[in-house]
């Protein structure tokens, strides 16, 4: 069965983390990493002579899976590793950890046991990487970053910089224009590249082979890069390893001098306080420095801003992660900045939210430089032409944990307001150079100076409250409603007196006002029309789908059409959409295409077999039913089965009803003199006992009509009821399961009779488009509710003016000393 991509990126965080013990998990990594690696190349590439890695006797995974157990497994892994290393030029890459290390691992039994469990994560059966890959859809790469991610985030402050995140990643890829370029072997290079993760995301942005350098002073990082680079397909990348990229920059040209790139990017360490060690950079032989302007000796943000710029082509591009404060502290990293944006270097600043980022909760931005640009800037006279395109992303992402993280539209929508320079109030706009340059602001480039990105506040009208009606600035606040709904708002409204409106209607029906007006069941009407044209659309494309299909080809297509047809749509954000199919693509249809690009069309049910651990013995296997994953079979049911499934549902409700009475009659009587008050527990067994106890005492008494005996008949009523539903309930529940075991059976049945093209429409119609159809409509109704919750809270807000509060507050108080006064309590 192919690889269900969630689940073996979930399963194996959850294994490792489980074996991790007390062990920091920014070394547990490397020993997880390393074992990753060695299983996805000797699946690649064993037996096979022309093969980019050479699998050498003794050095495979199937060598190490002999050693479980073993007392000495610790060394014999080591050694396989080393063989492997050797053999293919990966020596202080793959093998610069110890298996064993009694200080990280244990000693004796528990290393022994430790490095068996985890060699046994790896051979698990759907971790068979020479038959589970999409084509163009690097899983094993994917699920390398994804545990690199998780190691991130339990890393803990400072520990977790090896790893930029993924979606940070893919703006520094979009926005430097990588995509743009149709040369071959263009090159890029990352400074600080850490586990490799950036420039990855930069390479596969890129649409032709491109040459990938990095540079990394951690050895153990550099080789967790190194290995990064041979799992997503790019081994010639050269990466650097154990020196500083500021002291001692290891990629030159044939002159002993920098050599420079076609795109640099970086995510350094922010505000290094030893970016100086190891060289003096008045003396910097590379001339990266001004002397009257070098970087502060206890902070290193421009010291690698300016590498970067130093490590450009003329015609070079770089993006760089760095602290806010870059863009306005002062001494001489003011100058620093302003004699970069008199050379016209800065094309854009992107500011993102804060907390993005392991190791720091700091907020950070993207500075854009452009040496082409810079160039043709330069021969601009008119300062009101040249300036920085700003962005103010702050305000857009979504809580992960104990972090924030950017989401798909995010990403989307940052980087088609930055490519195409879309001027968005509040979000993003160009600055010119004069404006920069204004005394006002002297080259101060804090983004808030040039876009304010605060909401509009809520303001209360004092006059109002005092007064009574609606402002009409509050109204016309809603205009982009009113755009849509002209007559809506006359409905709604009348004149007050002047600059003020009231209500025409009572609040209380100002929801079915809105809803059943003309023009807003026109517009629903039209984005269903919208939805169901687009669905048409890619249902034809999505039943198209073979195997051997490109599923982050298929998703870019039907996300990139969703953002076409909702563009330029009144009151729906096109990005908003765009998320909800992202969702839905993230959450269930990935998997599903990785299933289709490997198997095809085909639904198999299989057995869901749990093992659970019987102490002392054997463990034992449970058979918890079946499944499918492409078809799941409450679609089979739902499509072929719905009259046999409505009548569970029809014997389920009236067991509910019987549960209800239970309910109700146990409560009824369970007062402290109630017939179920002296019960310790009340069940059939309790209640049967009771009620033969007074069955025996009302046939001592047949033929007397005694009060006694009446009283006993109606606890004895009260108990046969009781017993009697719980009767009807079990009954019930054989029936529900006899026909559920049935439905089961005739489900099941219908699997072997699918056809493609009914497992397409399963899928395609039932599955994928309804649920995406669920959620789009969404949107819709969270627009709706606002507008009727707006005017609804503006309506309640002014309802009451003050003068009225208090005439029925003056009212009430005398209500009330009118009460008191006939109770006799009266005074003056």
């Amino acid at each position: 069965m192919a690889i269900k991509k969630s689940e073996l990126y979930s399963s194996l965080w959850a294994s490792c983390d489980k074996l991790r013990g007390s062990m920091e998990p920014s070394q547990y990594k490397d020993y997880v990493l390393v074992l990753l690696f060695v299983k996805y190349v000797s699946d690649k590439y064993a037996n096979d002579a022309n093969a980019l890695i050479s699998i050498p006797v003794g050095g495979s995974f199937k060598d190490m899976q002999a050693l479980k157990g073993q007392k000495d497994i610790g060394e014999k892994i080591d050694m396989a590793i080393t063989k492997l290393a050797k053999e293919n030029d990966l020596v202080n890459v793959i093998d610069v950890i110890s298996f064993q290390d009694e200080e990280k691992l244990g000693k004796g039994k528990e290393m022994v046991d430790k490095l068996t469990d985890l060699i046994t994560i790896f051979e698990n059966p759907a971790l068979d990487f020479s038959k589970n890959r999409a084509e163009g859809d690097d899983i094993l790469g994917d699920a390398y970053e994804y545990l690199m991610r998780h190691f991130a985030s339990e890393s803990g402050k400072s520990k977790g910089e090896f790893y930029t995140p993924a979606e940070v990643s893919r703006v520094l890829a979009k926005v430097i224009g990588v995509k743009k370029v149709s040369k071959e072997k263009q090159t890029i290079y990352d400074p600080t590249c850490g586990s490799g993760s950036l420039l990855l995301k930069v390479a596969e942005e890129a649409e032709t082979k491109v040459n990938l350098y990095g540079q990394e002073k951690t050895v153990v990082t550099a080789a967790l890069a190194r290995m990064n680079m041979i799992l997503h397909n790019n081994p010639e990348a050269v990466i650097e390893k154990g020196q500083s990229t500021l002291s001692n920059p290891l990629h030159k040209n044939e002159l002993g001098n920098l050599k420079t790139f076609d795109f640099v990017v970086a995510n350094p360490p922010f505000s290094s306080k030893n970016w100086t060690d190891g060289f003096d950079p008045a003396n910097d032989i590379f001339n990266r420095f001004n002397i009257d302007t070098i970087p502060p000796a206890k902070n290193g943000d421009y010291a690698f801003l300016l590498h970067i710029i130093k490590s450009l082509k003329s015609t070079g591009k770089g993006t760089c992660i760095l602290p806010h404060g870059v863009l306005f502290r002062g001494n001489v990293e003011a100058e620093i900045r302003k004699q970069l944006i008199n050379n016209n270097y800065i094309k854009g600043i992107i500011g993102l939210p804060a907390n993005l980022f392991y190791g720091t909760g700091i907020p950070a931005c993207i500075i854009v430089i452009d040496m082409e640009h810079a160039a043709a800037s330069t021969v601009v006279n008119n300062d009101d032409e040249r300036g920085i395109f700003m962005v103010d992303a702050s305000k857009g992402f979504i809580k992960d944990g104990n972090k924030n993280r950017l989401r798909e539209q995010d990403i989307h929508k940052i980087t088609d307001v930055f490519n195409k320079q879309i001027p968005i109030k509040g979000y993003s706009r160009f600055v010119t150079f004069t404006e920069i340059s204004d005394p006002k602001n002297d080259f101060n480039l804090n983004i808030p100076r040039y876009i304010d990105s605060q909401e509009t506040k809520d303001v209360q009208d004092i006059e109002a409250h005092l007064l009574g009606d609606i402002p009409n600035a509050d109204i016309e606040a809603l205009e982009e409603y009113w755009q849509v709904y002209p007559t809506l708002r006359k409905q709604l409204f009348k004149d007050g007196r002047p600059n003020y409106s009231q209500l025409n209607i009572e609040t209380a029906y100002i929801k079915s006002t809105i809803f059943s007006h003309p023009e807003f069941i026109k517009f629903s009407a039209e984005m269903d029309a919208l939805f169901t044209e687009w669905k048409i659309k890619n249902t034809a494309v999505l039943k198209d789908l073979t195997k051997g299909i490109k599923p982050k080809a298929v998703i870019n297509h039907l996300s990139e059409d969703a953002l076409t047809t909702y563009s330029q749509k009144p009151l729906l954000d096109k990005y908003d959409v765009y998320q909800h199919v992202m969702n839905y693509w993230n959450e269930v249809m990935q998997d599903d295409c990785y299933l289709i690009a490997v198997d095809g069309w085909k639904a198999e049910p299989y057995r869901i077999i749990v093992t659970t651990k019987v102490k002392g013995k054997e463990d034992k296997q449970v058979d918890k039913g079946w499944a499918c994953d492409l078809v799941p079979k409450t679609l089979v049911i739902d499509r072929y089965f719905l009259a046999e499934k409505k009548a569970i549902e029809a014997l389920e409700a009236k067991k509910e009803t019987i549960v209800t009475e239970l309910a109700e009659l146990e409560e009824e009587h369970s007062s402290e003199d109630g017939y179920f008050a002296d019960f310790d527990k009340v069940n059939k067994q309790s209640v049967t006992v009771e009620l033969k106890k007074l069955i025996t005492l009302i046939n001592k008494d047949i033929g007397r009509d005694t009060k006694e005996r009446r009283d006993w008949k109606k606890v004895a009523e009260v108990y046969e009821k009781f017993l009697k539903l719980i009767d009807d309930q079990a009954e019930l529940t054989k029936k529900i399961k006899a026909a559920e075991d049935k439905l089961d059976l005739l489900a099941l049945n219908r699997y072997k009779t699918l056809t493609e093209g009914e497992i397409k429409q399963l899928v395609v119609d039932d599955k994928w488009m309804t649920s995406m159809e669920r959620n789009v409509k969404t949107e819709m109704e969270r627009i709706s509710q606002r507008l009727t919750q707006r005017i609804k809270e503006l309506g309640e807000r002014y309802e009451t003016p003050l003068p009225k509060q208090t005439t029925d507050v003056a009212e009430l108080e005398a209500k009330v000393t009118a009460h008191l006064q006939k109770m006799g309590f009266v005074w003056s």
